[in-house]
């Protein structure tokens, strides 16, 4: 079972305590960002969980073409290297082209591949050989119309270029129309590659297109999706949190409220410890 370092400080793995990936869906504002790495990151050390900032300098795949994208590259990797330096925890976010690899990878302790993204081969390469070069980890998103057991391949692609630093995220898979959900199966068949598990629990209770010219959610089933994964074992918690969430840029229907993070995240602790005294992950 691997463990992945993230930064200078943090260590994953599926039999360790859970580490905590959070913050805004976009990048909406260098104060709003820093705000909230700011409280996240007290709630998180306050209950002694690692913690990584997580936020998108841009959201390429908008439900429609209105849809508010983020502050872009250069004005968001800025704001990742603030937050890194001021509050002292590692940063990630999402890359898109593979022109934004190198940069991004320059910058932050983390790169996201999109579920979107996962089977483009190129991509995933160009991911992983900026990660390696620069010692960064690389956070995969399971597609949602991919199998579990179908992530070997896109492991079997960034180790192809010395990235070893993986770890790999359940979002839910498409069930019809407009709609996700999560098999708890997919944390096991994922762990079997060695590699931690990721649940991104807010992802999870999307409900793509639902407002019609944008995504919908319903973020009262995020403790759901979360307790059955944490139940199961998994190495990192993925969530996007707000303080406004019902105004917020992007994925606010699925956002969790800032106020009901600490009471969410110590049930969540209970549980994991139970979990890995008697673990049931490869």
């Amino acid at each position: 079972m691997k463990h992945i370092r993230i930064g200078d400080d943090i260590v994953v793995g599926n039999d360790l305590p859970f580490a905590l990936q959070a913050g805004p869906c976009q990048i909406e504002s260098r104060e709003h960002a820093l705000m909230l790495a700011t409280e996240i990151s007290g709630t998180a050390e306050q209950l002694g969980i690692p913690y990584i900032f997580k936020a998108s300098f841009d959201k390429a795949n908008r439900s429609s073409l209105g849809g508010r994208r983020g502050i872009g590259l250069a004005a968001g990797l800025s704001v990742l290297q603030e937050i890194r330096e001021a509050i002292g925890c590692p940063v990630l976010t999402d890359v898109h082209t593979e022109a934004q690899c190198e940069p991004v990878a320059e910058a932050v302790d983390m790169l996201q591949i999109p579920a979107f993204l996962c089977r483009q081969t190129d991509f995933v390469l160009a991911v992983g050989r900026a990660a390696a070069r620069y010692g960064r980890a690389v956070n995969v998103k399971k597609g949602q119309f991919m199998a579990p057991w179908d992530m070997n391949n896109v492991v079997e692609k960034l180790e192809s270029t010395g990235c070893e630093r993986i770890t790999l995220v359940e979002r839910g898979v498409s069930f019809g129309y407009g709609n996700l959900i999560v098999d708890p199966r997919s944390f096991y068949e994922m762990a079997k590659t060695g590699y931690p598990v990721v649940m991104d629990a807010t992802h999870a209770v999307q409900m793509p297109g639902a407002l019609g010219n944008a995504t919908g959610g319903k973020r009262e089933y995020v403790p759901v999706v979360a307790r059955a994964a944490i139940g199961v074992g998994i190495a990192m918690l993925f969530m996007e949190v707000h303080d406004d969430p019902d105004n917020a840029a992007s994925d606010g229907p699925n956002s969790v409220r800032l106020d009901r993070l600490a009471d969410m995240l110590a049930g969540f602790q209970a549980l994991d410890t139970v979990a890995k005294r008697y673990p049931i992950v490869p």
